[in-house]
C-alpha cells in the first residue's frame, strides 16, 4: 500500500468533531432522515429498497444507478460512469491508476488534502496557488508554465473546498482545452456543483467537455447525504473506466447495494434537493454576515461563490491556530484552522479557518461563538 502522511482533516475531526457542542465547519448541507428521502421515492424505486436483495452488486455499480447519474451529464452515458465508496475512494484510485513514478501532476492549492498528497506519493507534483489577494483568481499562465513533457494529469477542484471559489466559465473551458490539446486528464472535484449562489455561475462538467476528462462527484456533500457512502467518476474514456473498475476490485470491490438504491432515489429527486439546499444556505447566509459585521475588527469575511463552506480571514494577534483550539475547548465552537490546509506545494495563507454555512439552525452555534468572543474584549 501507498504510504501517506497523516490524514490533517480527519485527525483533527477524530479529537473534537463528535465531543464539541457546536459543528461549525461541517463540509456538508443539512441532512435528511432515511424516512425523508424515502418519502422523495416513487412507488417503484420505495419497492426496489423495501425488498431489495442484500447480496453483491456490479464492481461498476448498480446499472440504474450509473443511469441516474448519467443522465445529470449533456454528453455521457451510463457505460461513462463507475461508482464508488464516497468520493476519497474514487480518488485515489484514480490517482494510482493515472500516475506512475516517472510521470507529473499539476495540482491547484488549496485543496482537500487527498488531491495533493496522493499524487505526491507517486509522482513529482507541481501546485498551482488560487491567489487570495485577488478572489482566489486562478491563473492559466500560471497553470500552463507548470505543465512538463511528462505531466499526465490537471487536478482541480470547483467549486472550491474551502475557499467558495468559481472560477469563470470561459476559463474552465480553457482549462479543459489546454489538457485535452497536451494530453493530459483534467480531474475534475465537482462535489460541490449545484450550490452555487448565482445558477448563472455553474461551471460545465469536466467529462462533458473533453473524452479525457474524470468528473468527480459523490452524494455526500451538495446533496448533504453522507451516509450512503455513494460517489462516482464519469469519463468517456472507456478504456480508463475499465483499469478503475479492475483497481477497485483491490478496495471495496463493490458498494453497499442499500446505498446504491437510496442514491438512486436521491439523484431522481436531484432538484428538489438542491433547491433545499440552496435555499437552506442562503437563508443562513445574513445570519454569518451579521455575526462577522459586530467582530469586523477580528474577522475579514467572504461569503462563497458556491458550496457550504467559507474561507473567512483571522485578524487577531495570537494566529488562528491558536484561536481555534481555545475556542473549541472553552466554548465548544469547532472550526478548521489554516494548518489543515497547508500545502507541500506552494504557500497557502496561514491566518484562515474555514467555517461551515449549510447546516440548519446555525444560530446557536454562533450565539455561543459570539458570547466567547465578547468574554475575549
Amino acid at each position: 500500500m501507498t504510504r501517506l502522511p497523516d490524514f490533517r482533516l480527519e485527525t483533527y475531526f477524530s479529537q473534537w468533531e463528535f465531543t464539541a457542542r457546536h459543528h461549525l465547519t461541517a463540509s456538508d448541507v443539512q441532512t435528511m432522515t432515511l424516512g425523508e428521502l424515502l418519502a422523495l421515492a416513487d412507488d417503484q424505486e420505495r419497492a426496489a429498497f423495501e425488498n431489495l436483495s442484500l447480496g453483491y452488486t456490479e464492481t461498476y455499480g448498480d446499472p440504474a444507478l450509473r443511469e441516474v447519474i448519467a443522465q445529470t451529464y449533456e454528453r455521457a452515458a451510463a457505460a461513462d460512469v463507475i461508482c464508488f465508496a464516497g468520493a476519497e475512494e474514487a480518488l485515489y484510485l484514480a490517482m494510482n491508476v493515472l500516475l506512475d513514478a516517472g510521470d507529473h501532476a499539476v495540482v491547484v492549492t488549496p485543496n482537500y488534502q487527498a488531491a495533493e498528497t496522493v499524487p505526491l506519493a507517486l509522482c513529482e507534483v507541481t501546485g498551482v496557488a488560487l491567489d487570495p489577494d485577488r478572489d482566489w483568481a486562478l491563473d492559466l499562465d500560471r497553470v500552463t508554465a507548470a505543465i512538463r513533457p511528462h505531466t499526465r494529469v490537471v487536478s482541480v477542484n470547483f467549486p472550491n473546498n474551502p475557499t467558495g471559489k468559481v472560477i469563470r466559465a470561459a476559463d474552465f473551458t480553457e482549462l479543459a482545452r489546454l489538457c485535452d490539446e497536451r494530453g493530459i486528464h483534467l480531474f475534475s472535484d465537482e462535489v460541490y456543483r449545484g450550490l452555487e449562489r448565482d445558477p448563472a455561475r455553474t461551471l460545465p462538467q469536466a467529462a462533458d467537455l473533453s473524452e479525457r476528462a474524470l468528473s468527480l462527484n459523490v452524494t455526500s456533500k451538495s446533496l448533504g447525504l453522507p451516509g450512503l457512502r455513494i460517489g462516482w467518476i464519469t469519463c468517456r474514456d472507456r478504456d480508463l473506466l475499465t483499469r478503475l473498475e479492475r483497481a477497485k476490485h483491490y478496495t471495496t470491490i463493490c458498494n453497499s447495494a442499500p446505498g446504491e438504491v437510496l442514491a438512486r432515489i436521491a439523484l431522481k429527486a436531484r432538484q428538489t434537493i438542491l433547491d433545499r439546499n440552496r435555499a437552506l444556505i442562503e437563508r443562513n447566509l445574513p445570519v454569518f454576515e451579521a455575526f462577522f459585521a459586530e467582530f469586523e475588527d477580528v474577522f475579514e469575511w467572504q461569503a462563497p461563490d458556491g458550496g457550504c463552506v467559507a474561507y473567512p480571514r483571522y485578524l487577531g494577534p495570537e494566529g488562528v491556530e491558536e484561536f481555534c483550539t481555545r475556542l473549541v475547548a472553552e466554548a465548544g465552537v469547532l472550526l478548521l484552522p489554516a494548518s489543515i490546509y497547508r500545502s507541500e506545494l506552494t504557500p497557502t495563507p496561514a491566518d484562515r479557518f474555514r467555517i461551515g454555512i449549510g447546516r440548519r439552525d446555525p444560530e446557536e452555534g454562533l450565539a455561543a461563538f459570539a458570547q466567547w468572543m465578547r468574554a475575549q474584549r
